[in-house]
């Protein structure tokens, strides 16, 4: 619970910061009024804010939690990888590569599956659906060629009638993995009923222009009423790069859009994507590629060249990505065998645990015997702010057309922090009722703080008209934001 001030602590702040923010807001845009209804707004990019003094967008780096399984059985090893999580009532799903020799085309290659009550620790189910050096006792889910990255994800499409589960899988075709730099892969499409026992939804590929040597993943988009795949590629100038596809029915699929990004932004080796739908904000797009530097190697006894890390993408119509942020999201850190070719890759998929924070998975120790998966996690909604140090600053937000009788802020201040809201009409006049003077002022850390004024904190008289936020941050960070109905 935050906890607010009195009035006089009130009055007091005003005038300091009356005399702090004087002077004309900067990068004003006079951006138009956009209808936010109830959504969640996330401030990862600045598609919110028209003008901005003294404040700044920053990254939040997530937190590196629990060691969550090590491939250590004879059916996986070095190369596993290729890691897919899938939430579900009670249970947490986990899918990935395990045995996979030198030959990317091989058949005998495995895709494995394990699952996890609390997201923490996991199991491998005795599934005995194939055989492995004279044994059936393992989690194995589909061997051959499309094991090299096979990718399943649950079908929430509400017209399908091919399985709950689908996947893509494939990968090089076979006698071409010495043609470096050629988009020469396939892709086959996979359902199954129970996610344990799965079949080829067509005999043929359903993709054929890409590399798909790493992880391509679907899901079904609802704000298109299609599935969307993100998948790998070599740009013409023999770069690792994303690209997208939809497809009505999960076989025919259009063709391939390159993710767009602003002139400015450094053409980089991206090796996955790791592409999701927020959770509770489904109509942001967040990727987390891996950003593959293969010229680096930091480790002179690992017998590969390469480093990598991870980097934190958005998107708001799945083919303009923002890179407000070009520094790495999930650094290699202390750890020397995170710096070598192909760690730090980021699981498909965004869970959620508990109410606070949402929880991913990378990969660490790829190539080593000792290659294991790692919990990491971010605020909820929080993976990045707009901060304003010591010294305060302010925003304002283009028009916002939303629906709801309270503004819930997700927020977080020092002690002698504070957060301010003024509401304005489309013009930018403060509305009597809500001005900064009559606003009690907001200091603590809350995921669902509720903005209060001297009148009390409804704002239901103002919902279906453009109103713009001017926030006042001091020593504060404001992750996302939202109208609810009152409880």
């Amino acid at each position: 619970m935050a906890i607010r001030s009195n009035r006089s602590m009130v009055d007091k702040r005003e005038d300091e910061l009356d005399d702090e923010l004087e002077g004309e807001l900067v990068d004003k845009q006079d951006k138009q009024a956009v209808h936010i209804g109830s959504r969640i707004e996330m401030f990862v990019d600045e598609w919110l804010i028209e003008a901005k003094r003294g404040v700044s967008l920053v990254m939040t780096p997530p937190i590196k939690k629990e060691i969550v399984l090590v491939l250590d059985q004879s059916w996986e090893g070095p190369e596993s990888g290729y890691y897919s999580v899938l939430q579900e009532s009670g249970k947490i799903r986990l899918y990935y590569r395990g045995y996979c020799p030198a030959d990317d085309a091989s058949e005998l290659q495995v895709n494995c599956y394990g699952e996890s009550l609390d997201g923490i620790h996991f199991t491998r189910p005795d599934l005995g659906l194939y055989e492995f050096e004279g044994s059936w006792a393992n989690n194995i889910t589909w061997r051959g060629v499309e094991a090299h990255n096979f990718s399943p994800f649950k079908d929430f499409n509400p017209c399908s009638t091919d399985g709950l589960y689908k996947a893509l899988g494939g990968g090089t075709v076979a006698g071409t993995a010495e043609n470096a730099f050629q988009n020469n892969g396939v892709l086959y499409a996979f359902s199954s009923e129970d996610g344990m026992n799965w079949k080829r939804m067509r005999q043929e590929p359903i993709m054929t222009k890409g590399a798909f040597d790493s992880q391509n993943i679907a899901f079904w988009d609802p704000g298109i009423g299609s599935y969307r795949c993100y998948s790998r590629y070599f740009s013409d100038n023999g770069v690792r790069s994303i690209q997208s596809s939809v497809s009505k029915d999960f076989i025919e699929w259009t063709g391939f859009q390159p993710n767009v990004y602003a002139d400015h932004i450094p053409v980089e080796h991206l090796y996955t994507n790791a592409t999701a739908l927020c959770p509770g904000a489904e109509h942001m797009y967040l990727s987390f590629p891996n950003r593959f530097f293969e010229e680096r190697k930091k480790i002179n006894a690992h017998p590969y060249d390469g480093i990598s890390d991870t980097v934190f993408r958005t998107s708001r119509d799945g083919i303009h990505w923002d890179c407000s942020f070009q520094e790495a999201w999930c650094r290699p850190g202390l750890d020397p065998q995170n710096w070598t070719q192909r760690s730090n890759m980021v699981a498909t998929g965004i869970v959620q645990l508990n109410p606070e924070e949402f929880s991913l998975y990378v990969s660490e120790h790829y190539s080593w015997n000792c290659n294991r998966l790692r919990r990491i996690s971010v605020r909820r909604h929080g993976f990045a702010s707009v901060y304003a140090g010591a010294s305060s600053g302010e925003f304002t937000t283009r028009p916002l057309i939303f629906i709801g009788s309270q503004l819930v802020l997700n927020y977080a201040t020092s002690a002698a922090g504070s957060i301010q809201v003024e509401l304005q009409d489309e013009w930018g006049s403060p509305l009597p009722g809500y001005t900064l003077a009559d606003m009690v002022i907001l200091y603590g850390d809350e995921l669902d703080g509720v903005v209060q004024w001297k009148d009390g904190n409804d704002i239901s008289t103002l919902q279906g008209k453009p109103v713009k936020m001017r926030f006042v941050l001091r020593d504060a960070n404001l992750y996302a934001l939202r109208t609810v109905a009152a409880p």
